[in-house]
């Protein structure tokens, strides 16, 4: 079983020589929750994949904690790489970019592109300086269910399969990093994250998007993905609860006394009247929320959609891929 550390120096460092042992740590993003393994040991990357049941054709996440270790990982660095760092580094937004000859393989799924952010979270930051060395790290679950923005969903899915946990706390942005792929031109943002494709597109300009592959290029774009075990119906239109239906409701704001008669669980999102803000709570609290919902014993979670504005379509391609229609 791992053990489950609160985030003090001490702790950190104790997870650092974890890592440098080729041993595997879930430790908090500003996202959610990353499993953390050396970029460079193909054995610990290889781990990762198994701890997580992940499909090696699905690449991984380069963290690193200065920019400088960027030129360990890519042999090609433009100028709106360079643009976007400055901007929105550290921060919720990886770049795909050509790759070194130093990265292993097993990290890249075989292509000659890497994916690389810097978080902004102090302990992610402070663990990833301490282990001196870039950490592969996707999200921290098993592969395909709902992401962990707290220790406790990391060691419900993950426990007895790793070395040590990091607690950090909830992850304050609650959703995964924007991808945006650099090897292309136009720009592609192939996965839609915390970093709101508006504000890129003010920096760089123009983006295009790319949902969905089979040959991903980055971790999220598979059809199916962020999954609850509860099947899970995005509201389009009229909402009919089956008779006899133990449904939940997963709420952008307060439902309405008649609608809330009709589940026996519900989860509300956001509380504030300022979109943007509102944007921000459902973001922060999506996947608690559904985690909760999860372990309600229901037969269907019925979640309503939200504006795809800002961190909204960040919100509606989790709900998309959870629902499996991403």
């Amino acid at each position: 079983m791992a053990q489950v550390l609160k985030a003090s120096e001490e702790n950190l460092k104790r997870a650092a020589e974890v890592i440098r042992k080729g041993g595997l740590v879930a430790f908090p993003t500003e996202t959610v929750y990353g499993l953390g393994g050396d970029a460079f040991n193909p054995d610990a990357v290889a781990r990762i994949f198994e701890v997580k049941e992940r499909p090696t054709f699905d690449p991984i996440i380069v963290h690193i904690a200065d920019f400088g270790d960027i030129k360990r990982l890519c042999r090609e660095i433009d100028e709106r790489a360079k643009i976007l760092a400055e901007k929105f580094w550290p921060g919720p937004l990886t770049m795909v970019l050509k790759k070194s000859k130093e990265v292993p393989d097993i990290v890249t799924a075989g292509l000659d592109t890497v994916a690389v952010r810097m978080p902004s979270h102090p302990v992610a930051r402070k663990l990833i300086e301490y282990s001196k060395t870039p950490i592969a790290a996707p999200s921290a679950n098993l592969f395909g269910k709902l992401s962990p923005t707290t220790a406790e969903h990391v060691n419900e899915q993950l426990g007895e399969r790793i070395d040590m946990i990091i607690d950090g706390g909830r992850c304050p942005v609650g959703v995964e990093s924007t991808v945006i792929d650099l090897s292309v031109d136009p720009p592609a943002i192939l996965r839609p994250g915390g970093t709101p494709a508006e504000e890129i597109e003010r920096v760089i300009g123009k983006v295009s998007f790319i949902h969905r592959s089979d040959e991903p290029k980055s971790p999220g774009q598979l059809k199916k993905h962020y999954s609850p075990r509860t099947p899970l119906r995005i509201i389009r239109g009229e909402m009919d609860v089956g008779h006899g239906e133990k449904a939940g409701l997963l709420a952008f704001k307060r439902p309405d006394d008649e609608t809330a008669r009709k589940f026996e669980k519900i989860e509300v999102l956001s509380s504030s009247d300022d979109l943007n803000e509102a944007l921000r709570q459902a973001a922060q609290n999506l996947f608690s929320a559904l985690h909760r919902l999860d372990h309600a014993g229901l037969d269907i979670i019925y979640a309503e959609q939200v504006p795809e504005i800002g961190l909204g379509r960040a919100i509606m391609d989790r709900l998309r891929k959870a629902e499996g229609m991403g």
